[in-house]
């Protein structure tokens, strides 16, 4: 199951080691969920363990991010966005074609994260191109299941959450009305 990442930008006070005061700030946060809805939901639940509970937060903008994947990595501290080209040649122009995609790696600096990226890829069977590593305004990452113990109580709230999508029931033109009403009376 491919997860869906949404970029969230949350503006709220935030204390200020520098200049010892609290400062209203908007920062981006990404989060794994299922609709813009529940990306809303989980933001401002993620949120709430960072703030106290007179302080409010507001959020801002909420959008698809466009990440084919996100890669953690211990004793790392920031993100960056690493453009990665898959290169593949098209036999009947005779020409290459780049397609490329977004990994979302966590890392100290760009160097650290360009390796980090080698690292990822290092079992990708095509040829491939890192043209461009940069460093991203993404403050944190909220994935749905962490590994963590309390997984087993998102994956049962995920799984209602997702069956609770309706299901549309396709008919085979050719079918005979019978034999539909038929097998939905079996069931």
């Amino acid at each position: 199951m491919s997860a869906t990442w949404y970029e969230c930008k949350v503006k709220y006070r935030k204390f200020d080691e520098a200049t010892a005061t609290q400062k209203i700030k908007t920062e981006p946060f990404l989060v794994d969920a299922i609709s813009y809805t529940e990306a809303e939901s989980r933001i401002t639940q993620e949120m709430a363990a960072y703030l106290s509970e007179s302080e409010e937060i507001k959020i801002t903008n909420i959008k698809v991010a466009n990440y084919a994947e996100i890669h953690p990595f211990e004793n790392a501290d920031r993100w960056f966005k690493s453009r990665v080209s898959l290169i593949a040649f098209d036999e009947e122009s005779g020409k290459e074609r780049k397609t490329n995609l977004y990994l979302l790696v966590q890392a100290n600096d760009v160097k650290e994260a360009y390796e980090n990226t080698v690292s990822i890829m290092k079992g990708t069977m095509g040829e491939y191109t890192i043209p461009a590593v940069s460093e991203s305004p993404i403050v944190d990452v909220f994935p749905y299941f962490t590994g963590e113990e309390d997984d087993e109580e998102r994956l049962k709230n995920f799984t209602a959450l997702k069956d609770s999508v309706p299901v549309t029931v396709g008919i085979d033109e050719d079918a005979e009305m019978t034999d539909v009403l038929s097998s939905i009376e079996e069931e």
